[in-house]
């Protein structure tokens, strides 16, 4: 059985991915500042921990085998209406956040030769009104990721996934009624909403064996919004 350290694994996608992995007889180790859902599952442990300020991880086990950073920010408005600390905020929480926890355990990580999973957004890529303070900070993470997958090859594999909105507590402002959501599902080729399901199984792929080969990519789990037009 293996270690793993999810970061915001007691809500939303991260949630649905603790789940995964506990059941399987994972030991897994969730940063949140809440641990209502996680109290009853078997083999998850919790550190209350807030990512968008200096801290220190203890109790942790000498070999990590698997990092998902799960936790992100959601900030949509006119770009004249964004203010420095909406940029700052939105940077703190899905890039600083997620260089303090890989740095901390750093050598726990390596130990482990372990994988990290990375969330981004289709908005990187493809470019969306609105999205200009989260577009930017999910840009830093792809980044990120791939200069950790660079320098620390082969001991650790780093990898992204770039959803397009999912059904998450984190998006439910945005999918309120039954037509905020059948507008975003006819956006998408597929026509409907991802779920935080969807978006788990895939990470828990990354942090598998069955992905040994695969590092340094922006997987899109968009329901076909980033590369097609129908």
């Amino acid at each position: 059985m293996k270690n793993f350290l999810i970061v915001g694994g007691s809500s939303g996608i991260g949630f649905e991915l603790t789940k995964k992995l506990a059941n399987e007889g994972h030991s897994i180790y969730v940063v949140s500042r809440h641990a209502d859902r996680i109290e009853n599952l078997e083999n998850v442990y919790h550190l209350n921990i807030d990512v968008t300020k200096a801290f220190e991880t203890s109790g942790l086990p000498e070999e990590i085998h698997g990092l998902a950073y799960c936790a992100g920010s959601i900030n949509l408005k006119p770009f004249h209406r964004f203010k420095d600390e909406d940029f700052e905020n939105d940077f703190q929480v899905n890039v600083m956040g997620a260089v303090r926890i890989v740095r901390e355990n750093i050598k726990a990580l390596k130990a482990g030769n372990a994988s990290l999973v990375f969330f981004s957004t289709v908005a990187v890529n493809q470019g969306m009104s609105f999205h200009a303070s989260v577009a930017a900070a999910k840009g830093g993470v792809e980044g990120l990721a791939k200069s950790l997958a660079a320098e620390y090859a082969p001991k650790l594999r780093a990898n992204v996934i770039a959803p397009s909105l999912t059904d998450t507590p984190m998006a439910e402002k945005l999918l309120s009624n039954d037509k905020k959501r059948e507008a975003s599902s006819e956006r998408h080729p597929l026509k409907r909403v991802g779920g935080a399901e969807e978006l788990a199984s895939m990470a828990h792929f990354l942090l598998s064996d069955h992905s040994s080969w695969i590092t340094g990519q922006v997987i899109g789990v968009d329901g076909g919004m980033g590369n097609l037009k129908p």
